[in-house]
């Protein structure tokens, strides 16, 4: 009997985005309006490659930009459930899929000492280039015409299973904790037995009812969190029965 669990990142794990929380290095903790009204939607890895483009040309380094990071905030709940996911690893796979970045990601988890809860991490690829500036690339390319370019979750979801199920390993469950409208997608993937764990009042929770609405509910089963206790006591029901 095993689980998996798939987190999104920003407004799931951390409390915030993590992408618009490095802002806090610019000048006057602000980008310029030419630069914040140049995103396009479905574009926004590009638009943060400008941003760090403006905070290494405003002399941002790495040392600020990781002491930055590391002080956003965990929704509530989340370091106390992820180390009860810590202490039940033969149960539970977990892995990440993300439209931030592996940077960011890497600093908050590594701080908190929460990496090793998670056995992959699916997200934008960054680094540091030799002259000190972040730079970021899409995660992949897809056909997937709901979503953005950079990255189709469901497309990860898929290809993971996949090669889990090539390596022998099944899950008698897949939990879905997440809470933007790009979780829509790897949502409607799920199967009756799988469950969805959109947050309270956020844009996956209010698809999700829309489609129910319009009597085309999502297959999987669903249960709305505003405290990641709850997702907690979900998974201490899961794992006694």
């Amino acid at each position: 009997m095993k689980f998996l669990l798939v987190f999104d990142f920003d407004h799931t794990i951390i409390d915030e985005n993590s992408d618009t929380w490095i802002v806090k290095c610019a000048p006057e903790k602000k980008l310029p309006n030419g630069l914040r009204n140049s995103y396009r939607p479905g574009h926004w890895t590009e638009y943060m490659g400008r941003v760090f483009v403006y905070l290494g040309d405003n002399g941002v380094k790495e040392e600020e930009m990781k002491r930055t990071m590391t002080t956003v905030p965990f929704t509530a709940g989340m370091v106390d459930l992820l180390g009860f996911i810590g202490e039940n690893k033969q149960l539970f796979d977990c892995i990440i899929v993300s439209d931030s970045n592996t940077v960011f990601i890497d600093w908050i988890l590594k701080a908190a000492d929460l990496r090793n809860v998670f056995d992959e991490v699916f997200t934008n690829p960054a680094a540091f280039s030799s002259t000190g500036y972040l730079t970021v690339q899409n995660f992949h390319a897809h056909r997937c015409a709901k979503c953005p370019k950079n990255l189709c979750k469901r497309k990860v979801l898929k290809e993971f299973l996949d090669k889990q199920s090539e390596r022998g390993v099944s899950y008698t469950q897949i939990v879905y904790i997440g809470d933007g409208g790009n979780d829509l997608c790897p949502v409607m993937f799920l199967k009756k037995d799988d469950i969805a764990m959109p947050r309270q009042g956020y844009t996956l929770e209010k698809k999700i009812s829309r489609l129910a609405q319009d009597l085309s509910p999502v297959e999987c089963s669903v249960l709305v969190w505003s405290s990641a206790t709850e997702i907690m006591s979900y998974l201490k029901v899961l794992i006694k029965e």
